[in-house]
């Protein structure tokens, strides 16, 4: 008979992303000794919510009680069901679980774990970045810079848009793990921060929590600098649609390092070509990678990334910590962290 397993399949096409041998290492030292540890050694996807499946993962979950990968997709779900595989935990590497949702997946009684949390500081940092590069005039120097001009007329002018952190309003949308380690910057600088989130709760003293309706409005109506830090949901899409954007200060700038499904990029490429908002920081977007036709390759007031602001090469000791203890957890019967509610998508 065959001997349950533990699969591992992070092997990730991008060199960064794919798991390091240490790190498989320690998981099957970890691992139940009832499980085999099996390693798919096919280069996974592990862009966005998860790639398809490829046939040496399908093949390898035929018998697995935990798979850990990023994402899982339906042909996955389906090999594992099709083996008769007493599959008990799925854990996605990444945060997002938006391709993982399927209905089969929601009505099962699969755990469902993702990496929530794990990428907070490196984006949290790039949403820094972002913020700064708008409130010193960064754009005005690097176009200044593409032309070896040196042109100080944005600077120098009366109405120049230049802001000090200190004092200025950042609204964070979202206030998760991305979004406290956004606020705990943002506080540290002198910023006054709101917060808007499903529910009020527990909340940094130095951030004003807001929600609902009502609290969107004044998020909007109050920020210099606005950060989208949310999952992609039915709740969420659009959140930031034409009226919300047409509502923005005249020295507002959008940051999204959340999902791209979460704002009307139509809308926000007109108002910032017709200079009614700062700026914009943008690392997601509704197709990646962003078509060459958009507008907003052109725009001198977009900042681009390509969907990077969680890369960083500490990502795997985080993430080997949060397996190595919700392994401990799952064989001693205990509630695991990161477990995602499959009804609110996150």
């Amino acid at each position: 008979m065959r001997m349950p397993s533990l699969v591992i399949n992070l092997r990730d096409s991008r060199p960064i992303w794919s798991v390091p041998d240490w790190v498989i290492e320690a998981i099957s030292k970890a691992a139940p000794d009832r499980l085999a540890p099996v390693v798919v050694d096919a280069p996974a996807d592990g862009k966005g919510d998860g790639g398809p499946a490829v046939p040496e993962a399908i093949e390898a979950v035929a018998g697995a009680e935990i798979y850990l990968g990023f994402g899982f997709p339906k042909p996955l779900f389906e090999a594992a069901a099709r083996s008769g595989a007493n599959l008990q935990w799925v854990h996605s590497a990444s945060a997002g679980v938006g391709g993982t949702l399927y209905p089969e997946m929601r009505q099962s009684q699969l755990i469902l774990t993702n990496s929530a949390g794990i990428h907070a500081e490196p984006m949290a940092d790039s949403a820094l970045a972002m913020i700064l590069y708008f409130a010193r005039g960064f754009d005005f120097a690097v176009q200044a810079q593409h032309q070896a001009r040196w042109d100080k007329d944005r600077f120098d002018a009366t109405d120049s848009p230049l802001v000090e952190l200190e004092g200025s309003t950042l609204g964070v949308l979202g206030y998760g793990g991305i979004g406290r380690a956004i606020g705990r910057r943002a506080t540290a600088l002198g910023m006054r921060v709101l917060a808007l989130r499903r529910r009020l709760g527990d909340t940094d003293p130095s951030v004003t929590p807001l929600t609902g309706r009502a609290g969107l409005d004044r998020l909007l109506a109050e920020s210099q600098f606005i950060v989208l830090s949310l999952p992609r949901t039915t709740a969420t899409e659009g959140l930031l649609g034409r009226e919300q954007i047409a509502s923005l200060r005249p020295d507002a700038v959008v940051i999204n390092v959340g999902r791209g499904e979460l704002i009307d990029e139509v809308a926000l490429a007109e108002a910032l070509a017709q200079g009614r908002i700062r700026g914009a920081g943008l690392d997601v977007f509704m197709r990646e990678p962003l078509p060459p036709k958009s507008p907003l390759w052109r725009l001198p007031n977009v900042l681009i990334t390509p969907h990077a602001s969680a890369t960083s090469h500490r990502f795997w000791q985080r993430e080997l910590d949060l397996i190595l203890e919700n392994l401990d957890r799952y064989q001693r019967g205990a509630k695991q962290l990161n477990v995602v509610d499959k009804g609110a998508g996150y």
